[in-house]
Order: structure tokens, then sequence, then C-alpha cells
């Protein structure tokens, strides 16, 4: 598997990822994005911002690297960025389908993205991807399980993916909304000729979302690798939304808030790799330290103390407006 690559990594920021959603298409939810992209979002702005973040993520540890279809052109340029440095074998690429992108380069689109996890909208973005990453490609998931995806029953998709499973990819799934922990637990029961079809799982958990957590740990240790998204919780356990108790810790670590919220998370003994979501390189320097914070007991039991109701987390991040 290519998650054995990373398994095996020595450097601290191995297991700390770069995920694509905030820098391949010019609107999304994060807060401060107007400060961290300014007025210069053309394609040639974000391909180039997007090969400068790539660039320096690799030059400091950084060996997976997760795009989508629906992260605007992510693949696109993912794909000219692996073109020009073909010696960067030991690159983890993972992408998803199931969104397509709808927005048209646009941050003001009435919609950005429209879901379907159906058999025909996985062949057709299967070979968009194809089209882009070829053999680079490591992982393929499934965007955004919930409980009530048609994905977890529909055989014929099983099928389509234990064909890709076969050719050497991996197939995985992400999740998100207030019942992670059943999309997760349900996918696990999912095989296809006796044999689990699912071999990592990608969630969303941070300081103020811990709901999947216990199913996150179930799956780990069911030999899934766990890949953690949102850990800056679209920005707000970064500076300056952060709650009180997270800059107090950062104050006394000599760190920024995204540092501590970032290494919370590797804390947890079933994470495998933690994204990244930084938009400048400033932002991934800052969240890199977190491969090397140490906590104390009083710091993590402060920290532990800010999650919040599944519900309420979910209901808020549905309401932050696409800038």
């Amino acid at each position: 598997m290519p998650f054995a690559r990373l398994a095996t990594a020595t450097t601290p920021t191995s297991h700390i990822g770069l995920g694509l959603a905030a820098v391949g298409r010019p609107g999304y939810i994060n807060l401060g994005r107007e400060d961290d992209l300014g007025e210069q979002r053309t394609v040639e702005a974000l391909r180039a911002r997007t090969h400068e973040l790539l660039d320096a993520a690799y030059a400091q540890g950084v060996r997976y690297v997760d795009a989508a279809r629906s992260y605007g052109r992510s693949e696109e340029f993912l794909a000219a960025w692996l073109d020009a440095h073909p010696d960067r074998d030991d690159i983890v690429v993972g992408s998803k389908w199931g969104y397509t992108y709808t927005a048209d380069w646009s941050a003001d689109a009435e919609t950005h993205e429209v879901k379907d996890h159906g058999v025909r909208t996985y062949e057709r973005q299967r070979a968009e991807t194809a089209d882009l990453l070829g053999d680079r490609l490591d992982l393929y998931q499934i965007h955004s399980v919930t409980p009530d995806s048609p994905a977890l029953t529909d055989k014929e998709l099983h099928g389509k993916l234990a064909e890709l499973a076969a050719t050497g990819v991996t197939v995985g799934f992400s999740t998100s909304g207030p019942a992670q922990a059943d999309a997760i637990r349900a996918a696990l029961t999912v095989t296809v000729d006796g044999e689990p079809l699912f071999r990592t799982v990608q969630s969303t958990y941070n300081a103020l979302e811990t709901s999947a957590g216990p199913a996150l740990a179930e799956a780990h240790d069911a030999g899934l690798t766990v890949i953690v998204k949102e850990g800056m919780a679209n920005g707000r356990l970064a500076e300056p939304y952060a709650p009180d108790a997270l800059k107090a810790v950062a104050e006394e670590t000599s760190l920024h808030t995204d540092a501590i919220a970032l290494a919370l998370i590797l804390r947890r003994p079933w994470v495998g790799v933690a994204l990244s979501g930084a938009a400048t390189v400033g932002q991934l320097a800052s969240n890199l330290h977190a491969a090397v914070v140490d906590l104390s007991d009083d710091q993590l039991a402060r920290l532990d103390a800010l999650a919040e109701d599944p519900q309420a987390y979910w209901a808020r991040r549905g309401s932050l407006p696409w800038h």
C-alpha cells in the first residue's frame, strides 16, 4: 500500500499532509480568506501559489498531497507540479470524487459544487482524474460520505471500486456532517468478495469537533489509514478567531494557535496523516511546527474542554459564507 511509505518515514513532518481545497479555486469557506488570497485569484495566480506551497511542503518533509475533483483546478495544478518534478517519486497523491465543481472560477457563484455518489459520476470523474494524474494517483476517495449515502449500499459501485483497487490504487472515503461516526462504522462493513473495500478514511476532527474520534480509532484498529481534515475548523482555530483557551496554550508554548490545534490531532494514536490547509507559505511553516509541540496534561485538558456539540458545530460550519 502507498501509505506504507508514510508509516516508515522518520521525518517529524511526514505525517502532515498538504490539502489543496483552499488554493485550487477562488472561493472557499475558510475565515480570513480575504487576507490570505487578496484579489489575486486568477487561474495563473492560484496555480503559482499552489506550486509555491508544494515546493515548500516537499522541502520541509511533507509527503502526502490531497486534492479533489471539486477543488476547482487542484488536480490540474498538482499534475503540472508533478510533471515538473518527476524525481519526486516519494510523494503520495490522494484525490476524491463525488462532488462536481460548478462555480466556473467564480467566488460568488450560487452553487459551488454538486454532490452525486452514483456509478455514472464515479466513471466520469475517474476518467477526468486519470487524464490529469495518470499513474501518480495513489488514493481515490469517495467525497463526503454520510450515513444515507448510496455509496454505502451500491453493489455495482463497490464492484467498480474493487476493480480500481486491483490496479494498485488505494480506495478510501471521506466523511462530513454530525453523523460522521455512523458513516465510518457503516463503511467498515462494506466488503467485496469477503474483503474490506476501504483502506483509508478521511474525516473532520479538531478541538471543536471530536465526535468521530472513537469511530476513527475503530477504523485504525481495523487496519485503515486515518486522515484528518479540517483540523483548523475552517479557520475558527486560527488567530484571531481562536478560543481564548487555545490562545493561552499557544502563548505558553511560544507558538501560534494553528500549530497547537494540529498538534492536538497528531497526539491521537490513531491518526496517520493530519492535513494542513494552508493558503500561504507562512501558514504552512507555522502549521508544520505542530510536529514538535509538546503539550502538558493540564494544557491538553483545557483544549479538550473546547469540544462542541456536533450538531451545533456543523450548523455553524454550514453557515460560513463562501469567500
